[in-house]
């Protein structure tokens, strides 16, 4: 089950609202429904969460690139709204990497063989080789724990430290170290 809400900054303190995420599908996208709800270009955070599974929070400030803080980046990977803020730069990615590889991919069969070529493989299960295939990186795998900018909150009252102790009911706690936990509330 997931909660998705928006904690816009005000003159009077925090607005909070839900918010449906069926039509966003990129970051950019998450980025402009926050922008939407900006009053005075003020901060806005976009908090998505996963019960019991991740948190991710997204601050937009203004016209400044999107900040992004993931709980469980694993976890995330594996969600179509992690997905959503698991982006080439925030995984250290080359920027189109992941459409560089899928052409290869296009190129290349599943066997490793390319169009054309026959699909020769040894007969020999050899048990004893010593040519270890799995300890090669994967550079597309997702890094486990927390990613992103631990930072996001501490100039809200939320240091880097307790940020990276969050489990469970996350959103509840930072809401509450933000002042704003009562406004969250009414949109839970």
């Amino acid at each position: 089950m997931y909660f998705a809400a928006l904690l816009a900054r005000t003159e009077d303190g925090w607005e909070a609202s839900d918010t449906e995420l069926d039509d966003v599908e990129t970051l950019s996208d998450l980025t402009d429904l926050a922008r939407e709800a900006s009053v005075d270009e003020d901060t806005v955070l976009v908090f998505i969460e996963q019960e019991d599974a991740w948190f991710g929070v997204v601050r937009v400030d203004g016209e400044e690139d999107p900040r992004i803080f993931i709980s469980d980046a694993t976890a995330a990977a594996r969600s179509s709204y992690g997905e959503i803020l698991l982006t080439d730069e925030l995984l250290g990615r080359e920027p189109g990497a992941e459409d560089t590889i899928a052409a290869l991919e296009e190129l290349v069969g599943l066997d490793g063989t390319e169009d054309g070529e026959p699909d020769i493989t040894p007969d020999n299960d050899d048990d004893n080789d010593n040519d270890n295939d799995n300890d090669e990186i994967d550079d597309d795998a997702v890094p486990a724990g927390p990613l992103g900018d631990t930072g996001i909150l501490a100039d809200l009252g939320l240091p880097e430290a307790e940020l990276l102790m969050l489990r469970t009911d996350a959103l509840v706690e930072i809401a509450d170290a933000l002042g704003a936990a009562e406004v969250l509330e009414t949109v839970r």
